[in-house]
């Protein structure tokens, strides 16, 4: 919410608060009326006490609302992510059945299980191995573990 929608708030609740306050010592007096045959009893002063200290809690509010309302709220701090350039594979100094899996895997939406590499590839799982663990330690690829299987993801 914005500081002066606040601040409307604040003064609507402290409103609120005044007639109540004085519709009870309204009340209160009628009671007191009846009760009492003259002006000097004590609970005409307690009123009037009571009163004041309720109408200046209610005057404190209600500052407290202007406050608000007339205070300027804090910058807000935007934050702008700056999108990197994808950069381009480097596929020098890669192999034939380096390139191969490359290209699979730019194919399948960058990611593949294992098994699904080495059966496109025809090759064995000992190759299959060898030729992924070769690749992870250039960084073109990562291996998650998921089950029993592994997923090849392609890095950017």
């Amino acid at each position: 919410m914005e500081n002066r929608n606040v601040g409307w708030l604040i003064i609507g609740i402290a409103v609120i608060m005044a007639i109540i306050v004085l519709i009870f010592n309204s009340a209160l007096k009628n009671i007191a009326g009846k009760g009492c045959a003259n002006a000097n009893c004590t609970m005409y002063q307690a009123f009037s006490v009571q009163t004041g200290i309720s109408l200046s809690i209610v005057a404190v509010v209600l500052v407290i609302g202007l406050v608000i309302m007339f205070t300027k709220p804090k910058e807000r701090i935007i934050v702008k992510t700056i999108k990197e350039k994808k950069k381009k594979l480097d596929l020098s100094g890669l192999d034939k059945d380096d390139k191969k899996v490359v290209d699979l895997l730019l194919e399948e939406n960058k990611a593949m299980f294992q098994s699904d590499l080495m059966e496109k590839l025809n090759i064995g799982k000992v190759k299959t191995t060898r030729l992924l663990n070769r690749l992870e330690d250039k960084g073109l690829i990562e291996r998650k573990r998921r089950g029993m299987n592994n997923i090849v993801v392609l890095r950017d």
